[in-house]
């Protein structure tokens, strides 16, 4: 780049991605065994079906969470 050329902005803007978490594992372990249980124990499948719904809340809340720490300037589709 020579001294001539004009300073270019970066291309595009920064990705936010959201921390790492086991809450998508533990939610797929509740769906499990949820549908386990349907064929066998229904206790399997109020245990699963809480365990679902406690992660699902949770998730959501984290995600809350970082949607408000985003800059008010950014973009979020939806």
């Amino acid at each position: 780049m020579s001294s001539l050329d004009p300073e270019v902005p970066p291309a595009g803007e920064e990705v936010h991605l959201p921390g790492p978490s086991i809450l998508p594992v533990l939610t797929g372990v509740g769906i499990t065994l949820a549908l386990v249980g349907v064929t066998t124990f229904i206790v399997l499948s109020i245990i699963g079906g809480i365990l679902t719904l406690g992660c699902v809340v949770r998730w959501v809340k984290d995600t809350r969470h970082d949607v408000d720490e985003l800059p008010l300037d950014a973009h979020i589709d939806g």
